[in-house]
């Protein structure tokens, strides 16, 4: 079993309700091999409570990390898989969870991956799965299709255990390789392009929040490298300054993503 893989799998409860589904969690993550949990606002937090309930989970509850913003719990992850009981309007990356499993566990290979769930009484908002690049499906008898979140973090826990068992060594990467982007870098690639289209009325008659949202789809399925997305974001970058450098002074207005942040990728040699 390539340990590492599953070493780099986070699971990620964004406000769980219910200590006891908290419990269920972390008993389905050790079952499966899963060591690291971050939880963002929980209702409730008892470790004594939730040992009890998990036994010999002791190591898992202790080593939890503690968010106050979902995003926070995103930061360093370079591919997150949200999880949904339903398709939504919005457009997404769907997938189902035994499709999803290799996937994850080749982004593994390169740094955090993030598996998110929702609250138990609405799961995920449609805020929260725009910071994930794909959404994990479980087939379901369609009479009665929804899953407790124990059972849902145990299915894809479980496809994550038989896939981590059947994959092979490592595929050979470009010289110019650069990692894959986290999640923090996917933010800054979507500020930087929105203030960009933001700058040329691109969004003129168009909803913003629409817009990027379909964005936000295409270039998550691309799973770019750091290199990339700090390129995506430069073309954001660029069409600000040009338009900064060539309108009549006092043409131009601040808009979100005007000045990027220090240390964005980009400027590096093209391959």
């Amino acid at each position: 079993m390539p340990d590492s893989l599953l070493s780099n799998v986070v699971v990620v409860l964004d406000e769980p309700q219910n200590l006891v589904n908290i419990a269920g969690v972390i008993r389905s993550m050790k079952n499966m091999g899963l060591a690291r949990l971050r939880v963002v606002n929980p209702t409730e937090w008892d470790t004594w409570r939730i040992t009890g309930i998990a036994h010999r989970s002791e190591d898992v509850v202790e080593a939890t990390e503690h968010f106050e913003r979902l995003e926070d719990a995103l930061a360093d992850c370079i591919l997150v898989i949200g999880t949904s009981a339903r398709p939504r309007t919005a457009p997404r990356n769907y997938g189902w969870a035994r499709q999803w499993a290799p996937q994850i566990l080749e982004g593994a290979r390169a740094g955090p991956v993030a598996l998110v769930f929702g609250r138990e009484d609405r799961g995920l908002s449609n805020e929260a799965l725009d910071r994930c690049d794909g959404v994990a499906m479980i087939p379901t008898d369609p009479e009665y299709s929804s899953l407790n979140l124990a059972q849902a973090c145990l299915v894809l826990a479980y496809e994550l255990f038989l896939a981590a068992d059947a994959s092979e060594g490592d595929l050979p990467r470009g010289k110019r390789y650069t990692g894959s982007a986290t999640r923090d870098e996917m933010e800054q690639m979507f500020q930087a392009l929105e203030g960009g289209l933001a700058r040329i009325d691109f969004f003129n008659a168009r909803s913003p929040e629409s817009v990027m949202r379909i964005f936000r789809t295409l270039l998550s399925r691309a799973e770019p490298e750091r290199q990339e997305a700090g390129l995506v974001a430069a073309l954001g970058f660029e069409i600000q300054n040009y338009l900064d450098r060539h309108l009549p002074k006092g043409g131009s207005s601040d808009r979100p993503g005007d000045k990027p942040p220090d240390g964005v990728p980009g400027d590096t040699e093209a391959t």
